[in-house]
């Protein structure tokens, strides 16, 4: 870690919190820090913790976002990549925000890849929201990791990209409706909350960035075989011009299966419960 001296002019890609101690935003971690106080604190409040109060934040910089969570009753884990990071909120961030850290809170941080760490390991046995400030490069497969645990993480909120989270949330018959949109929902409500300009990063992208919220749903077990599931929709957004009679000839249906009238439709045009629908049709097929 790089010792600044207190007068010493910071490059414009840091991120500064304190005249001693600065961290500085690295590009192949996708790191843009937020600065705006206010938005953070939208960020934080987004979370419900309705029944749990075990929170994982992803990419917590310097602590921006985290002080505003640990504002309520959880016990918090925050976990980066970056050494740097790390030792800022193990130094400097616990000494400034002590206070807020009481009662029966605990706060860990953790460096680690959350794409490669077992999330069994963490709150054993029990439920745990996500949220963080997400890295772009990762973001997507964040969401993926996460449905993959989707029976200990009732909830997840955080910021994306704005084309990404907009995807997440959209419904049928959207060009921005795809694989995302489809596994997500079936899972999740999903919420798209607000909009957020490049100028309140530092340093700033070169796009929006969008806050979401995804509640799990009540009955979030399928009524057809998941893994097949799964395999449908990823294979029919795999040739999304293609009506589904042909995007699916991999799974090798019957020409009976395939003349039926939804096969004639493409992808973009099938609900949630649609792909449900075709996913318990093929599976009937095969017995």
């Amino acid at each position: 870690m790089t010792k600044h001296k207190k007068n010493k002019t910071y490059p414009s890609n840091t991120h500064k919190n304190s005249e001693k101690t600065a961290v500085k935003a690295k590009k192949h971690l996708g790191q843009h820090f937020l600065k705006d106080e206010n938005i953070a604190k939208k960020i934080g409040d987004t979370l419900t913790l309705n029944g749990y109060q075990n929170v994982i934040e992803i990419g917590p910089g310097m602590g921006v976002l985290t002080k505003y969570v640990l504002q309520k009753e959880v016990n918090l884990i925050a976990m980066d990549l970056d050494t740097e990071s790390i030792e800022y909120l193990n130094t400097n961030f616990r000494l400034e925000y002590s206070k807020i850290i009481k009662g029966d809170n605990s706060f860990k941080v953790l460096e680690a890849d959350f794409l490669k760490f077992d999330l069994d390991t963490l709150f054993v046995n029990e439920q745990f929201a996500i949220t963080g400030n997400f890295p772009y490069n990762i973001s997507s497969q964040i969401v993926f990791k996460t449905l993959e645990h989707r029976d200990r993480i009732p909830e997840f909120t955080g910021m994306f990209q704005k084309e990404v989270a907009q995807r997440i949330c959209e419904k049928e018959g959207s060009k921005a409706y795809g694989i995302l949109s489809v596994l997500t929902q079936a899972f999740y409500d999903a919420e798209y909350l607000f909009t957020v300009p490049p100028g309140v990063f530092n340093p700033p992208p070169k796009v929006d960035s969008g806050v979401l919220r995804l509640i799990r749903k009540e009955e979030y077990t399928l009524s057809c075989n998941e893994k097949l599931f799964f395999t449908v929709v990823k294979t029919a957004f795999g040739q999304r011009r293609k009506t589904l009679r042909n995007s699916l000839k991999t799974l090798n249906l019957s020409e009976e299966i395939k003349s039926m009238d939804i096969f004639n439709k493409r992808p973009e045009q099938l609900s949630v419960n649609s792909f449900i629908e075709l996913s318990t049709i093929i599976e009937k097929s095969r017995r």
